[in-house]
């Protein structure tokens, strides 16, 4: 395995420059899909040679994780050893999983509760509560997708707005959000290099829902003057909301990003230029990381395979 074991854990650098340019040159769509590709295949390879490093380093130390099956010191010599790296990655994994595993409680636990508290309204798919501090959000699941919105946040905007803000929040929806929202977070949880790219897909996401919207009602100004009044006079929703759908994200941005042209729906760009290269590098990392990953598992294998006493 050598050091192809290790390339996983820092090829997630090569997806930064991909990170600061999808947000600015991409279709928000496509940027979304991507990054949230890239950082899924980087930190699962990741998370898996953490786990051979853990494996490789204490194959030789008592207590190790190796099946009783292998237990021979001829097998455990066939193992390649690095005592050091092998410890380190104990507590490495462990963090990776406990991290990983709270995201994965804490979205269930908000999903449930986002829905008990509507269970007793009518099963519309636009809920509005009389609330006195206007927010709005999406709340994917149940028995079926629904829109919330307060009173207070409905009489702050436009009828034109109001039917903006329906429309970001149902494509927030349609597209299912949460769930590439959920990915990056999970990744970045796995491998903290993969930070960068959930902070670009939680803004893409958003400008992915804002441009369906602006399609939606016909107005790319409407759009942009409804983000805007939603952003100066809501406030946070009183209980957590699934992967940050409630999150207004970088409002200038967006409001300036919607007076602007609309974004190309080209999907690929060229390699000649620098978002080109910067698709490509992410891309040739996230292949290289599986490639790595593969090779070191499959060597693992073969390893314990032919070493294993019949």
């Amino acid at each position: 395995m050598g050091v192809f074991v290790f390339l996983p854990l820092v090829l997630p650098l090569t997806a930064w420059p991909i990170a600061r340019l999808a947000e600015q040159h991409l279709h928000p769509r496509t940027a979304t899909r991507l990054l949230t590709g890239v950082a899924a295949v980087m930190a699962a390879c990741s998370t898996l040679c953490l786990g051979l490093v853990m494996v490789v380093g204490t194959a030789q130390l008592p207590g190790n994780p190796l099946p009783d099956g292998w237990s021979d010191p001829e097998v455990r010599a066939a193992v390649p050893f690095d005592e050091v790296a092998g410890k380190v990655a104990i507590p490495a994994l462990c963090a990776v999983l406990v991290a990983c595993g709270r995201s994965l409680w804490r979205h269930g636990r908000v999903r449930r509760s986002a829905h008990r508290a509507l269970a007793g309204l009518r099963g519309t798919e636009v809920v509005v509560l009389p609330d006195g501090v206007p927010y709005a959000y999406a709340l994917p699941g149940g028995r079926r997708d629904r829109v919330v919105v307060t009173t207070a946040m409905l009489e702050r905007l436009e009828p034109a707005e109001r039917r903006a803000l329906f429309a970001h929040e149902r494509a927030h929806l349609a597209a299912r959000h949460h769930r590439f929202l959920l990915a990056v977070q999970l990744a970045a949880r796995a491998n903290p290099f993969l930070r960068p790219l959930r902070t670009a897909v939680a803004y893409t996401a958003e400008r992915w829902a804002d441009e369906d919207a602006a399609q939606a009602v016909g107005s790319r100004r409407t759009v942009a003057r409804a983000i805007g009044k939603a952003a100066l006079v809501s406030r946070s929703t009183p209980v957590a909301t699934l992967a940050g759908l409630a999150a207004a994200g970088p409002v200038p941005r967006r409001v300036a990003a919607l007076l602007g042209p609309a974004p190309a729906a080209r999907s690929w760009p060229s390699l000649f230029t620098l978002v080109g290269l910067a698709v490509w590098g992410a891309a040739v990392g996230a292949a290289v990381s599986a490639m790595s990953s593969a090779n070191s598992a499959v060597t693992m294998v073969l390893i314990l395979y032919a070493a294993t006493p019949l």
